[in-house]
């Protein structure tokens, strides 16, 4: 079978209402050592999942061994699944611009900016949803753009059998040590790739300590140094990373999370609900148990329960003692 099962999922976090545990959190967890040996693990770190937006880094790791090359702040975008605020949404058009492209070259699914201000100014600007707004437009201008760059269409780049696409899954499958289990579509449109859990702490790994080669350590030094690009205003994305001197991280729908430092300490993991709620939280755990130093990490990464509008209660991490 390819995919998840339920037996393979044990509780990571619980979520307390008023001193009363009110939902537990089920999950894998991953954590690799500096030797690159698994440290510590919850639940099956072999589970086949899709790492959804937390499989960008290795994406745009696959354009830049062919070809692509942009400043540390504009790769930290083609990473990303950004807010769309306006330096999101302009630095998407810069990217564009440079290779003789608009917005109209971009295939992703149309959306409101993920940030609750960025959506609402956009609303009242009477915008309509559009790709350059959705979280995605970064990896889609950096596809277009490589696209250019090889002289490959433009027209069909989200197609599996595209140049683009198959040099991705080749890409994949060298980092994360393994062949794709199943290939199917992403929320933007994109290719969307099954993988193992511990195969995606490996890929964050060699792109953390350089064994990926000098492409790999672009996207690193790229999303470690531009976290806002990669998430923006109250991402817990960018808040971790700010946090924590070297990390580089990257979050995934349905509950996904990646991170790796430089001396080869690696986590990834995988709520099974699919719901983020408890992933910033269990993160932090793992990285915790691998003797990462997460004091610099600001509060506000707490996941607060609201009772009436008023803080009633937390998640907390399990099974890490």
């Amino acid at each position: 079978m390819t995919g998840v099962l339920p037996s393979q999922f044990v509780p990571v976090a619980v979520v307390s209402r008023s001193g009363v545990d009110e939902s537990v959190h089920f999950g894998a967890v991953v954590c690799l050592n500096t030797a690159g040996d698994i440290e510590f693990s919850l639940g099956d770190p072999q589970i086949q999942i899709f790492p959804r937006s937390s499989t960008k880094p290795i994406q745009a790791l696959a354009m830049v061994r062919a070809g692509l090359s942009l400043p540390a702040e504009k790769l930290a975008l083609v990473c990303s699944s950004h807010n769309g605020e306006r330096i999101h949404q302009q630095t998407a058009l810069a990217i564009l611009a440079e290779f003789g492209l608009d917005e109209s070259a971009l295939g992703n699914t149309h959306d409101y900016p993920m940030h609750i201000h960025s959506a609402h100014d956009a609303i009242r600007a009477s915008l309509p949803k559009s790709a350059l707004q959705m979280g995605c437009s970064g990896k889609h201008s950096g596809m277009v753009a490589t696209c250019v760059i090889n002289g490959w269409p433009i027209d069909n780049y989200l197609e599996q059998d595209h140049p683009l696409q198959r040099a991705i899954t080749c890409t994949i499958a060298d980092v994360t040590g393994r062949d794709a289990f199943a290939i199917g579509i992403d929320g933007c449109g994109a290719p969307a790739h099954v993988v193992e859990l511990v195969g995606l702490a490996h890929a964050m790994r060699a792109m953390a300590t350089g064994a990926a080669g000098d492409s790999g350590t672009q996207i690193y030094r790229a999303m470690s140094q531009f976290p806002y690009m990669v998430g923006g205003k109250g991402r817990d994305v960018t808040t971790i990373v700010l946090g924590i001197d070297g990390l580089f991280a990257k979050d995934g729908a349905d509950a996904v999370y990646a991170a790796a430092l430089p001396d080869g300490r690696a986590v990834a993991l995988k709520l099974s609900d699919g719901h983020g709620r408890g992933t910033p939280t269990v993160l932090l755990a793992a990285l915790q148990k691998l003797r990462v130093d997460v004091t610099g990490v600001d509060n506000s990464i707490v996941e607060i329960v609201r009772g009436h509008g008023k803080p009633v209660g937390s998640v907390r991490a399990i099974g890490f003692d």
